[in-house]
């Protein structure tokens, strides 16, 4: 099978935090696309999301982003998405197993706090339904229209993640300040943070 080159970004106007690399990520600009900002309800992608942005503290999105399919292998989920059920289930063995696996980020407290976010995730759920209901709730069902000029303007931290992150945090979550929650905020469409510059913006806000 032939290798499939890199390509160039079209010319439609960006976010410029997907283009800062010296050469067009295409996995980065493709996720800027098509997947940042997006309502995202499924009760599965919103458990992996907020794995990755748990690893990624200390760490760039685009390096964690990159590791997403090893993360899907390694903990059990093959090419498909991390499932908490599959996930709560891991022992310490499995734990000691995923210390060496360089497909994920080798982080102890990281991977533990994976399981354990597994096992919290299982029991919101049965509490309210639903995960994304759970989450959602916060923003009575809606995403937050921001209308940003500038990367400078967007916050790295609410009143409101601040809210959702204590909340978090009393339910037995970990790596869930509230720094990470408002990123994760971003990534699921709980806010929509794409500068008005960007043709996403538009297409996430319904204008």
């Amino acid at each position: 099978m032939p290798v499939t080159q890199p390509q160039e970004p079209d010319a439609r106007p960006r976010c410029p935090w997907c283009l800062m690399s010296a050469k067009p990520d295409p996995v980065y600009i493709r996720y800027h696309d098509e997947e940042w900002g997006v309502p995202l309800r499924d009760d599965d992608r919103l458990f992996e999301l907020l794995v990755l942005e748990g690893a990624q503290a200390g760490l760039s999105w685009r390096t964690v982003l990159h590791k997403r399919q090893g993360y899907r292998a390694a903990f059990g989920g093959g090419e498909g998405v991390l499932s908490p059920t599959a996930v709560a289930r891991l022992t310490e063995a499995d734990q000691e197993r995923l210390r060496v696996d360089e497909r994920i980020i080798r982080n102890r407290l990281k991977i533990s706090a994976a399981i354990g976010n597994a096992r919290a995730h299982l029991t919101v759920a049965e509490a309210f339904g639903s995960f994304s209901a759970y989450l959602w709730r916060f923003v009575d069902g809606v995403p937050i229209q921001n209308a940003w000029a500038e990367l400078g303007q967007i916050p790295a931290r609410t009143p409101l993640s601040d809210a959702i992150s204590k909340d978090l945090l009393a339910r037995g979550f970990k790596f869930v300040g509230s720094t990470i929650v408002y990123a994760y905020m971003q990534s699921a469409g709980l806010v929509n943070d794409h500068l008005t510059t960007c043709f996403r913006h538009a297409e996430l806000s319904g204008r």
